[in-house]
């Protein structure tokens, strides 16, 4: 995920800055500020975001902390998926579920989606419809298209085979059944299936049910993203600027956020926006 899944932010107050660039992320400290990651929390995430795909779970869980004490939803939401993975903390569901929850509270539309999906199934919390069509139409009303197509199935008896099969994957990888929803996600990926390659190409970057593989999950974004998949052309451009996965490319990485802020993805926008 996530998941985010990784997501949205409480937008920051705004001053006269420059338009942020990419680069302003490579440029802070090697050592974490949090202070400037406090003060700047566009850079503050994305620099979490890149901690958290090299692995570097302890700097990504304190910078993600720290923002969420400042109300930031993204940041809540990231810390969810780090106990719910149990990566670089002890696993916990309660603590995945409070993390989301306080996400979702302000803003989050993956924090929303991964409530509802979770209260749908009854998976790692008790199962509870009227919170998962709230917390799944509060995340379609903001453009999530997989929490729409989940709440018209909680709704209809006709729903496509396709959609069948993604939502049992979500529903497994939700169980931490790894292998078996990535085997759905890979038989789904090879019928041409966009949000399932980049579902697996979550999956390869943070090694759940198979090794973890940078390089494969730098395929697979880059597929979905020429397609058209604003998710992963937002882990893409992380990918250019950090230089895991991808050679590093600041200029590409740039483009690709601005092609996912063009269909509205939050975090590329707020990447893309004044700090």
């Amino acid at each position: 995920m996530p998941n985010n899944t990784l997501i949205k932010f409480i937008a920051p107050l705004l001053v006269t800055f420059p338009l942020i660039t990419l680069s302003a992320v490579a440029a802070q400290a090697e050592e974490l500020d949090l202070y400037e990651i406090i003060r700047n929390p566009v850079i503050g995430n994305y620099k979490g975001y890149a901690e958290f795909k090299m692995g570097h779970y302890d700097n990504a869980r304190a910078i993600w902390e720290a923002l969420e004490e400042k109300g930031n939803g993204q940041a809540g939401f990231n810390l969810g998926i780090l106990y719910e993975d149990g990566l670089g903390v002890e696993q916990s569901n309660q603590q995945a579920i409070a993390h989301y929850e306080k996400a979702a509270q302000a803003g989050s539309g993956k924090a929303q989606y991964r409530l509802g999906l979770l209260y749908s199934a009854g998976i790692k919390t008790p199962k509870d419809d009227v919170k998962a069509d709230k917390w799944l139409a509060a995340a379609a009303a903001q453009g999530d298209e997989d929490a729409a197509a989940l709440l018209e199935q909680r709704s209809s008896s006709e729903i496509s085979q396709r959609d069948k099969e993604f939502f049992n994957a979500e529903n497994l990888h939700a169980a931490a059944q790894y292998k078996e929803a990535a085997a759905i996600w890979q038989q789904l990926t090879n019928a041409g299936d966009t949000r399932s390659r980049t579902r697996l190409a979550w999956m390869y970057e943070a090694g759940q049910g198979m090794p973890r593989d940078l390089d494969k999950a730098a395929i697979l974004f880059k597929q979905s993203a020429d397609e058209g998949d604003a998710e992963a052309q937002y882990a893409l451009a992380v990918m250019l600027q950090t230089g895991k996965g991808q050679t590093q490319n600041s200029e590409a990485a740039q483009k690709w956020l601005q092609r996912a802020a063009v269909q509205d993805y939050g975090p590329a926008k707020e990447a893309l926006a004044r700090d």
